[in-house]
Formats: structure tokens, sequence, C-alpha cells
């Protein structure tokens, strides 16, 4: 009754309860790993049918021999677990064996029978084809360590690295330029049977990558070498309230504005020397500029300068003042002109400026304007006073003129706004 639970060789009748090779497309045909190994056929089975590992995952792959007793079971999850995790990280491929390997065991057992070991020796050759050449050298390759190399960290508070997106320890920003740049390697690999058409299209893509790591380093040193990030922050503003050495214009500003563009193309140093050689030659042109007038003036000594110049200001003020008085004039001359249509008539003496601005807007007489001003008032006192009256305004005054008069009137206080 014992035999019943074993399982044999459908070939070699061995016996194959711990470890058996299935078919899964013909029926009640299992192999011992021997005869599967040298391609057994039986009736309808062929070597090249789909198969399946039938076992208890205790069986060890080499041998009563290896150390440390590992299953078949481990064998597969380490294996999964290279090639999930890759290698070097054996704390997760510990985890993913199992809670019984420690990283340390998984390392040593990896290295010793998959690399070190016949399969190792079996599977990886002496000598690699297609290998990459390492162009690393200090004198400034393609790879040269310059790229690699972080620069001094920058001297700034935890609140402010926080603000930043800065990286201390490896001198970077959360947000670099071309922040997506690591897409154009990110995919790549060497794989012994690529042509050259795709090796040459890999090194491109190589080329690309290292052209944006010199623009970001680039673009780092300019920011470090203009004092950018102090100025960011606002800690410049100590640096500017020292003394300055001369005080900058606006049109200085206003030029050093629109030459900002070429701080990429130079120092610090250069662009500041350049900027200040420019100030000299203004300097230098409006000198030039002034010792030829005085030159087309008839002056050819300096001492003479002077005497030219102060008589020039005193000419310029007598010349200046006339100028205002005559300004004066015409102004009180305008506005006397202003009322040139009804300043001759009758009455226009007794008009304020404001009434007279009014008789001249409505084309109305002094006289004319001041019988309707006393009638609308003696009516209005009248109505105060509660005495009934009738008011009997001139033929010529229409509704368009009395509404103004009134609307003056009533502006002015000669009357209440309840009964005008």
């Amino acid at each position: 009754m014992a035999d019943l639970g074993k399982k044999y060789c459908t070939n070699c009748l061995a016996d194959v309860t711990i470890l058996r090779i299935r078919c899964t497309e013909c029926q009640d045909i299992e192999l011992c790993p021997e005869c599967f190994s040298a391609g057994a056929e039986i009736g309808n089975h062929r070597r090249w049918h789909g198969f399946q590992q039938v076992d208890g995952g205790f069986f060890t792959l080499w041998g009563p021999e290896a150390e440390g007793g590992w299953t078949s079971r481990e064998e597969q999850s380490l294996l999964d677990a290279i090639e999930q995790y890759g290698f070097g990280n054996w704390e997760d491929m510990a985890g993913h064996v199992g809670p019984s390997r420690t990283p340390q065991e998984v390392m040593e057992h990896y290295v010793s029978m998959y690399i070190h070991g016949n399969l190792g020796k079996a599977c990886i050759p002496d000598s690699i084809p297609n290998r990459v050449t390492d162009h690393t050298c200090p004198s400034g390759g393609p790879l040269s360590p310059s790229l690699t190399t972080p620069l001094p960290p920058l001297d700034v508070s935890v609140i402010e690295q926080q603000q930043l997106g800065y990286m201390p320890l490896r001198d970077d920003y959360e947000i670099e330029y071309d922040q997506e740049a690591e897409k154009l390697i990110s995919g790549l690999s060497v794989n012994y049977d690529d042509e050259d058409v795709e090796i040459e299209l890999k090194r491109a893509h190589v080329d690309m990558y290292v052209r944006k790591l010199r623009e970001r380093q680039r673009r780092k040193n300019i920011a470090r070498d203009y004092n950018l990030v102090p100025a960011f922050l606002g800690k410049d503003k100590k640096d500017k309230e020292r003394a300055p050495k001369r005080k900058i214009t606006k049109e200085e500003k206003e030029l050093r504005t629109k030459l900002r563009a070429l701080c990429q193309f130079m120092v610090h140093r250069e662009f500041e020397d350049f900027f200040d050689n420019i100030h000299k030659e203004r300097v230098l042109r409006a000198k030039v500029r002034e010792l030829q007038r005085y030159r087309r003036n008839g002056i050819t000594r300096l001492d003479e300068s002077a005497e030219y110049e102060a008589a020039r200001h005193k000419r310029e003020k007598r010349k200046e003042n006339k100028n205002v008085g005559s300004s004066k004039r015409t102004s009180e001359e305008g506005k006397d002109g202003e009322f040139s249509a009804i300043e001759n008539l009758a009455g226009f003496e007794l008009l304020s400026d404001r009434e007279k601005v009014l008789c001249n807007s409505l084309n109305l007489s002094p006289t004319r304007y001041l019988t309707v001003k006393t009638i609308i008032i003696k009516d209005h006192l009248q109505k105060r006073q509660g005495i009934p009256a009738k008011s009997r305004l001139p033929s010529y005054l229409d509704k368009v003129l009395k509404k103004r008069i009134l609307n003056f009137l009533t502006e002015s206080g000669w009357i209440s706004r309840d009964t005008s």
C-alpha cells in the first residue's frame, strides 16, 4: 500500500516522487530529469512538447555537497529576485527569497554558484565583445570628471535649501535644467548581438545626454559666478549697502539690462570690465564733444573755459527769465480775450468770474442775465415767506436758458434746492 503514493518515470521506471517532469500535451507522461535531459520520446510524446516541473521544492540543484542546503524553490526565487531587483540589492533579494536567508547568505551563494561556479564559467565568456570603452580622463574628455565632480555646496540654511529645492551633498536641485534628459539613456542596454547601426545610435544618445549634462553644469557655473542664488534669496542687499565705487545712473542700469544676454559668454569679472570700459568710452566721448564746442567758440585754453561757462550760464538764465515773463503776459492776454464777446457790454463789471463764464457760454448779455437773476431770487424769497407770487420772466428766456440759470444759482447758493 505504501507503493501506491510513489511516482515512476514513464521511460525508465525510476522513482520520481521527489522530482519529475510532466508533459503538458500528453496525458500520463512523467519523466525523470535524466530521461528528460536525454530527450526521451514515448508514443505520441515528443521532446519539444511543453512541460512543467512537479516537485515538493526541497531537492537541491547543486547536490548534497553544496553549502547552505539551498532548495530548488529557493533557487527559483533567487533567480526571480536578481531579475527583478538587479545585482547588488541583496536586502531586497533576501526578502524575496524568504525569511530564512540573510542578505550575506544570498550574496555569497549567488556569487559562488552563478558567477564563479561552473554555471558562471560556462555562461560568461573571457572576452566580452562590444565592451564599452571607458573615456574617463582628467583632460576634459567626453566623460570628463568635471561633469560629475560636484562643486562646493552653497552656504544656505535648511529653510533656504527647502525653498530652492537644493540638495547640498549632491549640489543638485529637485528641478534641473532639461529635467527629462535622463530619458535619452534610461532605456539603453548593451547587447552582444547589436548591429553597427544600433551601436552608433546608442552612442549618439549618450552624446546628446553628455551635452545636456554640460549645459547643466555651465548654468550652475554661471549662477555661482554671478551670485544669482544670494540675489534670489536677498542676501546681496548687504553688499549693495556698502559704499559703491560710483553712483550708477538710470541710463547705465538700462544698458546693463540690455547687455545681460552677454553674461553667459563672459565670466563675472570680464563682464564688469567690459561694462566699465563702455562707461569710460561714454565719458571720453562727452569730454571730446565738450572740447570741440570750446574750439568752435574760439577757446584754446582750459582756464578760459571757466569764464566761458559762467557767461553762458548768465545768458541762459536771462533768456529763461525773459521766456517766463512773455508766457505770463500771453496767459493774461488770453484770459482777457476769453470774454471779448461781452466785455464791452453794460453790466459786465458787475458779474463775477463764474457769471462771466456762464453769460459767455449762453451768449447772454450781462443786463439780461442780471434781470433774470433778480426776478428768480425775488420769487424765491416770496415763496419762502409764504407770499404767493407769479413770476414774469422775459420772453427771450426759453426753457433751456431758464434751467441753466436755475442750476447755476442753486449751485452758487443764491437759492435752495427744495424751492428751485
